[in-house]
């Protein structure tokens, strides 16, 4: 029970966490909340049916399935990610105000919506299906019962989304001034993480060379899975023992999309002058 516990406690803390930054990040957005629960709903359904096929998904691609699932999701969330910075470093300071806008810039936020329903329904699947995977293996081994590993999944799932939503309301108190550098800051990490992690997949499957691996190795001084790497993964896609490929993916995604934000910035500026 306390290895299901501690497994769904992880996977859904990380995409608590990333639902709290979207939620507190579109928060002058009206009507985002709808989008973010009926994202939430389609990530579960989404995870339902990936528990459905747990099997046929791990055979995939000579049992490469689930590493490959994964990236895709992981590369889906970090496109999403990246656009919705770069997005509201045009429209974060009118929203900070907020002012309303009309025709042209309605749409757009009404694309801002949709873009809020995608990537909560991703984080969401790409967690469940994670913890499915994780649970139906603890299963199969036949040491733990399955009642007992249902109950410390429902344990981990409670724990997780508790303190995810305390560190939401804990951002709703930044003041607007600062709110939106900060966010802005968390979901870039966040996609860089990600970006790691699908660099991390593609080499278990082979897709990608290491380069050197490990590149360096902090797990004696703070490994990954304990609370205060884990809180590091979840924030910033920390990991003790990095592959070369991973800081590679993770560096090449930060600066693209703080490019990305900045060239909005500018134009916005020359326009406005």
């Amino acid at each position: 029970m306390l290895a299901a516990s501690i497994i769904v406690l992880r996977e859904a803390f990380e995409a608590a966490l990333l639902i709290g930054i979207i939620a507190a990040a579109t928060r002058s957005i009206a009507g985002r909340a709808r989008w973010i629960y009926a994202g939430i709903v389609a990530g579960i359904a989404g995870a339902c049916v990936v528990a459905a096929m747990t099997e046929r998904i791990a055979m995939l691609f000579e049992g490469a399935g689930q590493e490959l699932f994964n990236a895709l999701v992981l590369g889906l969330a970090v496109v999403l990610l990246g656009w919705h910075n770069i997005w509201m470093s045009a429209h974060g300071a009118d929203l900070a105000a907020g002012a309303a806008r009309v025709g042209k810039a309605v749409d757009e936020g009404r694309s801002e919506l949709s873009a809020i329903l995608t990537v909560v329904a991703l984080a969401v699947l790409r967690e469940g299906s994670e913890s499915v995977l994780f649970l139906y293996g603890l299963i199969s081994g036949g040491d733990t019962p399955a009642v007992s590993v249902a109950i410390g999944a429902l344990l981990g799932l409670f724990m997780g989304s508790a303190i995810g939503f305390v560190l939401y309301a804990g951002m709703l108190r930044i003041p607007m001034r600062w709110f939106f550098s900060i966010t802005s800051g968390l979901i870039l990490l966040i996609a860089a993480g990600m970006a790691s992690r699908i660099a991390q997949f593609l080499i278990q499957v082979d897709m990608l060379p290491g380069l050197t691996s490990p590149l360096w190795d902090l797990s004696s001084v703070l490994p990954t899975n304990s609370i205060v790497g884990s809180v590091l993964h979840a924030l910033a896609g920390y990991d003790a023992s990095p592959a070369g490929m991973q800081v590679v993916f993770y560096v090449a995604t930060v600066l693209v999309i703080a490019a990305g934000m900045r060239r909005v910035r500018l134009a916005r500026a020359n326009a406005t002058r």
